[in-house]
């Protein structure tokens, strides 16, 4: 039997394991494709799986967790499962304890776009990714967790272009996914950023922009909480009777990397 014929048996295998909550088995029979016909076997069984399945496997794997999904899985066809993820969480978790929820989607994110060191690779999932109206939000709530450093990096942005180094005062985890979806794709970086603060319409009004260090001092401008973002995602959740499609969300972009 070929390998291009054992493909949709494969698909099926797969989708049938997942849908049983059996990641493990679903990884394994990844595994055996891989050892048996190769990685690009793995590519096109995960180009074809509908979205809401490669949600369901990806969703059990994060930075800890490294699966051959997590490494070879297609750009357009993460962009599309993210649409799904949300519908994984429980909504008391989201009311209770949406840093977690957040937490686990960043690790899944970061465990994503920096699987390996082909950055070839990590532009095309972070271009494909905040090209949705979903992914713009995904971005959101992982830059939430860190406005304030979110609010540097724009800064940088803003003021050396081309020339980013990614310098904060903070190492927070998310600066290094942040300056990398601003070099991926300025119109996705601008797209997530208005996502989180809804009020700026130019990355040129973040220039003036400032935190307070005082916690309980009320912000000076609209910013979108985790939870609220994280709702937000739930309701961009497709019907599974129609295929995800990209936004259609205009660019706001300044050409910084010009």
């Amino acid at each position: 039997m070929s390998e291009k014929s054992n493909l949709p048996a494969l698909r099926k295998q797969v989708t049938e394991l997942v849908l049983a909550g059996s990641l493990g088995h679903a990884e394994q029979a990844f595994a055996d494709a891989a050892d048996q016909h190769g990685d690009l076997a793995v590519v096109e069984v995960l180009q074809d799986l509908p979205p809401q399945v490669t949600a369901l496997h990806m969703a059990g794997f994060d930075g800890g967790k490294m699966s051959l999904a997590t490494l070879l899985v297609p750009p357009k066809a993460w962009a599309d499962s993210l649409a799904f993820f949300a519908a994984t969480w429980p909504d008391d978790l989201i009311e209770d304890d949406p840093e977690r929820i957040a937490e686990s989607l960043f690790a899944h994110v970061h465990g994503v776009v920096f699987a390996n060191d082909d950055e070839d690779r990590r532009n095309a999932l972070l271009a494909e990714a905040s090209a949705t109206d979903w992914g713009s939000t995904v971005f959101a709530i992982l830059f939430s967790m860190a406005p304030k450093e979110i609010l540097e990096v724009a800064g940088e942005i803003i003021s050396k272009g081309p020339y980013l180094t990614g310098q904060t005062s903070s190492d927070n985890d998310v600066v290094p996914l942040a300056v990398a979806l601003a070099q991926a794709s300025e119109d996705g970086w601008d797209r997530a950023l208005f996502e989180l603060f809804p009020e700026f319409r130019h990355s040129a009004d973040l220039a003036d922009a400032e935190f307070s260090d005082d916690p309980d001092e009320e912000p000076k401008h609209l910013q979108r909480s985790t939870k609220e973002l994280l709702y937000r995602l739930r309701k961009q959740v497709p019907s599974t009777r129609s295929a995800p499609k990209p936004g259609a969300r205009r660019s706001m972009g300044t050409n910084i990397f010009s």
